[in-house]
């Protein structure tokens, strides 16, 4: 067998079951793919399904057993699933929210602000002029704003600590790269373990930000750039890659990373990846890579 077919749903509200392995295995077949022995990551929650054949067919098939439960199902290659590079963005990835559009809430112009983000991260807009044009609406803001943003909007997305201290724990390295800001992303780098950053920063003046973003500014080429000078400061190549994303971007890097997950993505972005995690946590980066659930490394409480 050659690839695996990876199931992973919720034990509570969306369980994967002995019987829905079993119509999956029946439905690869009548495609014309042998399917081998399941294996679970997790019971009732996550399952690897060994196949021979082609990827498209096999999640075809398997949609087509799911229907509308909320069940995400990916292939990929069986060799070399376990990755040695974590890198991942960070608004609506590893947090729940822009962190530019919890600013412009403060300022009174999150609506605006929030329009302009969401067809950013749509690929309707190049990003680098949406920036731009979002960054100088919070022209006079106080600075010390952020902090409170911080404190008080943002919050964290679920299994994010749990994959970045599993992941490490195996000998990963984990970045943090993102079209963001340093004012955020140095602190959530840190909430989660993660070794290393890169984002855009703001700049200010006597307290209060002056309406600009420092050049260069750090877009989807500059995230392909990262991550290649991370590889090579590493001597790793790309397929020793988990990348995850969630907005157009992100493409280029997702492109680029032996795995690219869509994790709740936008659909300029779910086309490029080779994962598309639309009901799942981070976690499930985890049972895409073949790790078993008493092999995680829990760093914060769960509800399945």
């Amino acid at each position: 067998m050659q690839s695996v077919l990876t199931l992973i749903g919720s034990k509570r509200k969306a369980p994967v079951t002995e019987e829905l392995i079993v119509a999956v295995t029946a439905e690869l077949g009548r495609a014309g793919l042998a399917a081998g022995n399941p294996e679970w990551l997790c019971e009732g929650e996550a399952c690897d399904l060994p196949f021979a054949g082609m990827s498209a067919s096999a999640l075809a098939a398997a949609r087509q057993v799911i229907g509308p439960a909320a069940i995400d199902v990916a292939t990929m290659p069986a060799a070399n699933r376990r990755k040695r590079l974590l890198i991942a963005d960070m608004d609506s990835t590893l947090i729940d929210q822009e962190c530019i559009d919890e600013l412009a809430a403060e300022a009174g112009i999150g609506e605006h602000v929030a329009e302009i983000t969401a067809r950013a991260m749509a690929g309707e807009l190049d990003f680098e002029p949406a920036l731009k044009e979002r960054v100088g609406l919070l022209k006079d803001l106080p600075v010390d704003v952020a902090g409170r943003v911080l404190a008080e909007r943002i919050t964290l997305k679920t299994g994010g600590r749990t994959l970045v201290a599993t992941m490490r724990a195996a000998g990963a390295h984990s970045v943090l790269v993102s079209g963001g800001f340093t004012i955020f992303a140095e602190k959530i780098a840190k909430m989660l373990g993660i070794e290393e950053f890169h984002a855009n920063r703001l700049l200010h003046e006597d307290g209060r930000f002056t309406g600009k973003v420092a050049e260069p500014i750090l877009g989807r080429n500059a995230k392909v750039e990262t991550l290649k000078a991370t590889l090579a400061r590493h001597d790793l190549a790309a397929e020793d890659v988990i990348a995850v994303g969630d907005g157009a971007n992100d493409v280029g890097m997702i492109a680029l990373a032996g795995l690219g997950v869509a994790l709740h993505g936008k659909p300029a972005l779910v086309r490029e990846a080779d994962a598309d995690i639309r009901h799942g946590d981070l976690t499930a980066l985890l049972y895409l890579q073949g790790y078993k659930r008493e092999e995680f490394h829990e760093a914060e409480a769960r509800e399945r």
